[in-house]
């Protein structure tokens, strides 16, 4: 067990480069090994939950026997354990459904996409158990050279899009990193515990201020934070189905729950909110960007920008539990992490499954598809009830908790912007739903497959219900009962995970 916290990134790794070198050989060889090192990476996490969660204490592990500082170490605790096994779920998922999608949207190149997929996986779990400032860097960009790769694949804009996306992450890795060196150069250590114990000393250090100011701007670019948002709508609505269906519910969180990191276990309780106003600052930024990301998802007539908006709201809600920065609220943040992952990984795959069978991407062309794919649109129902806040959707519960902790902190601005995006939220996406279920007949706009793109009988061919194949149709059924699991049995996952998590707010 003590080799947990190591084997997660590692096995991922070695899935990319295996699957590379056996991908030039055998495609199918190649997908079949980054799938089998990204499911291992899940089977490791979640053996990693159930040892912090029934020893209570973190999984240690340095590596080559170097005893941290000197060494480089990796920790699994409870929030760790969190965020690899929900970050790896999603690897086995997405790379389960995207063989279809991949030959149907970017022909030809799917030797480099699944070992890209693999160490995308890698890189964001490698952030999540890392206990060193500078690896976390280090991890940070393994995900994001993976990213970029899988972006560049898409529609003729997705290569600029990616170039822009390339330029602004370059620029939140140049922050985070000096901001890394204004630590070392303060304490001489960047292993989180060691820095943890020397800060209280250097809390008033202009040094130490200017250091965690830089490394938080870098990781809210990286975050896609409102008003740094600005890559995220043109690079989702141009990626392949299946990249955005990775990328989208994953990277964005990654970055946000290293800022939870250094916020509970590197800098001293209270210093990014009474000694610097970051939490406050990241709270108020992200009020406006959930009602920015709300209000402009609803004039959107493209259904991959549609959603690209609507997940510049809803990163925000992490945001909005971060300014919060009270244990309840903090809970609210990091359960929607899983709840938005779910949810919108969810709907990028139901938006390929579309895109694959009919060739459709605009909302108003899906008129009566419900009738054409109605297990699909069930699933997708089930999305939109858990994005809205319906109970007992996951979307609900997190929502609640950041209501609760908004009234706990007499923040009642930050309280309505949870009610009103709600609402707004409702009608993007229920006019979404009157159209997929509208009777189609008075109209031809998604009657002919051969008009729109979409594929050929023969290719429709072991079908789920004729809508998509099982490889396509198992992922997204998983995720929607997912979405309806996590709603009822959050509890469990707040009070064995989250609880122990938020501690550090609460001394304990």
């Amino acid at each position: 067990m003590s080799q947990l916290p190591a084997l997660i990134p590692t096995l991922p790794i070695l899935a990319a480069l295996l699957s590379l070198l056996v991908g030039l050989r055998s495609l199918r060889g190649g997908y079949l090994v980054a799938l089998a090192g990204t499911f291992a990476a899940f089977v490791a996490s979640v053996l990693g939950i159930w040892e912090v969660t029934t020893s209570g204490q973190p999984i240690r592990y340095a590596v080559s026997g170097w005893v941290p500082p000197i060494g480089i170490e990796f920790v699994l605790d409870h929030l760790a354990a969190y965020m690899a096994t929900l970050i790896t779920g999603i690897g086995v998922l997405v790379l389960m459904y995207a063989p279809r999608s991949i030959r149907h949207e970017s022909p030809g190149k799917a030797t480099f996409t699944y070992p890209s997929m693999a160490l995308l996986v890698a890189g964001l779990a490698g952030m999540s158990v890392t206990g060193d400032l500078f690896n976390l860097y280090v991890f940070l960009e393994i995900a994001a050279l993976a990213a970029y790769a899988l972006l560049a694949t898409g529609d003729r804009a997705g290569p600029f899009a990616t170039l822009r996306y390339l330029l602004i992450g370059a620029i939140g890795g140049g922050f985070y990193l000096l901001g890394v060196a204004f630590i070392y150069f303060s304490v001489g250590s960047i292993n989180m515990a060691d820095v943890a114990v020397r800060l209280p000393d250097l809390v008033e250090s202009p040094s130490i201020m200017s250091g965690a100011v830089l490394m938080v701007v870098g990781l809210a670019l990286k975050m896609g934070l409102f008003p740094m948002h600005f890559w995220m709508p043109d690079v989702y609505t141009n990626a392949p189905s299946s990249s955005a269906g990775l990328i989208a519910p994953i990277m964005t969180k990654v970055s946000a729950y290293a800022i939870v990191r250094l916020m509970l276990d590197v800098f001293p309780p209270g210093y990014f909110t009474e000694a610097i106003p970051i939490a406050a600052t990241i709270g108020w930024i992200s009020a406006a960007g959930i009602l920015f990301g709300s209000i402009l998802a609803i004039g959107q007539q493209d259904y991959r920008r549609m959603l690209a908006y609507s997940s510049v709201g809803q990163i925000a809600y992490v945001g909005l539990g971060i300014g919060l920065a009270n244990p309840i609220g903090l809970i609210g943040g990091l359960l929607h992490m899983v709840n938005h992952a779910l949810m919108k990984g969810l709907l990028f795959l139901i938006g390929g499954a579309i895109r694959w069978r009919t060739g459709l991407v605009r909302i108003p062309d899906m008129l009566g598809l419900g009738r054409k794919m109605p297990w699909t649109m069930y699933a997708f129902v089930i999305a939109v009830l858990a994005m809205v806040g319906i109970p007992p959707t996951a979307g609900f519960f997190s929502k609640v908790y950041l209501m609760i902790g908004a009234v706990q902190a007499d923040a009642w601005v930050w309280f309505a912007v949870i009610i009103i995006s709600s609402l707004l939220s409702g009608i993007y996406f229920f006019r979404m739903v009157e159209y997929v279920f509208k009777d189609a007949q008075e109209q031809n706009a998604a009657a002919d497959d051969s008009a729109t793109g979409g594929v050929t009988a023969r290719e429709l061919e072991g079908a789920v219900a004729g809508e998509v194949p099982a490889s396509m149709f198992i992922p997204i059924a998983i995720l929607s009962a997912a979405v309806i699991l996590v709603g009822v049995f959050n509890f469990f996952i707040v009070r064995a995970l989250l609880e122990p998590a938020v501690a550090p707010l609460v001394g304990g």
